[in-house]
């Protein structure tokens, strides 16, 4: 199993907090990989093709991430951030599961 970032994700009592930086407005809904801020924040790069409206992109996100973590979309949720390009998701999953699956989605480290 890949080793991700510190920082990426937390555990929140049976949840796992991600932290994620959306691109709205993209040509595609996809994970793109770590983003590494200059200040040295760590997220996942999420794009997204919904406007950035009336929580349209948001909802992309956890839709994208659910797929993509193959979990429902039922148990992602926005915790932090929803109008802000920075955002921590809540996800109801272990940290352990959340691990797993970002380590098969073969991201760039």
């Amino acid at each position: 199993m890949a080793q991700l970032p510190d920082g990426l994700l937390r555990a929140s009592g049976d949840d796992t907090l991600l932290q994620v930086r959306v691109t709205p407005k993209s040509s595609a809904n996809k994970i793109d990989g770590i983003y590494r801020a200059s200040d040295g924040m760590v997220s996942l790069q999420v794009r997204v093709t919904a406007q950035p409206e009336k929580g349209k992109a948001n909802k992309a996100v956890t839709q994208t991430l659910a797929k993509a973590l193959k979990l429902p979309k039922s148990s992602m949720a926005i915790a932090s951030g929803e109008t802000s390009r920075y955002k921590t998701v809540l996800i109801s999953a272990s940290e352990t599961d959340i691990l797993k699956a970002l380590s098969s989605l073969k991201l760039d480290i």
